[in-house]
């Protein structure tokens, strides 16, 4: 068996249409901070880590992904407090859940999952374990 090379996720990056209707899903939604770093860049901090946010129609950061687009992306993020109080905060805020509460299998075993769309659409889905 070969040795794990890899720690953990430090960041990835979402490319977007419009910041500011990201930036307040994120923050507004699902309590990130909003960060600006290296001249004016966006970034969404939890935990310890963050999400860079592209604009679509700015000026490349390089190197990028081959095909960035706005909505083709899946996450799934882990909640700090129990779904059902994610629910209803999200209900209050106004987000649309899309599917949930339902099971699913996460990195180190059984999820309860909600599922969502941020403004681009990409599918956002908050779990808890246990």
């Amino acid at each position: 068996m070969t040795a794990a090379v890899i720690d953990r996720l430090d960041h990835l990056v979402l490319t977007v249409a419009d910041a500011a209707r990201t930036i307040d899903f994120y923050v507004r939604g699902l309590g990130m901070r909003e960060e600006r770093f290296g001249g004016g860049r966006l970034a969404l901090s939890f935990g310890r880590q963050k999400i860079n946010v592209h604009v679509a129609k700015e000026a490349p950061i390089l190197p990028r992904a081959a095909q960035p687009a706005p909505g083709s992306a899946d996450l799934c993020l882990i909640a700090a407090i129990p779904l059902p109080e994610v629910e209803a905060h999200l209900k209050r805020e106004g987000f649309a859940i899309e599917l949930g509460p339902v099971p699913r299998t996460g990195a180190t075993g059984p999820i309860t999952s909600l599922y969502l769309r941020d403004p681009d659409g990409n599918l956002v889905e908050v779990s808890t374990y246990g």
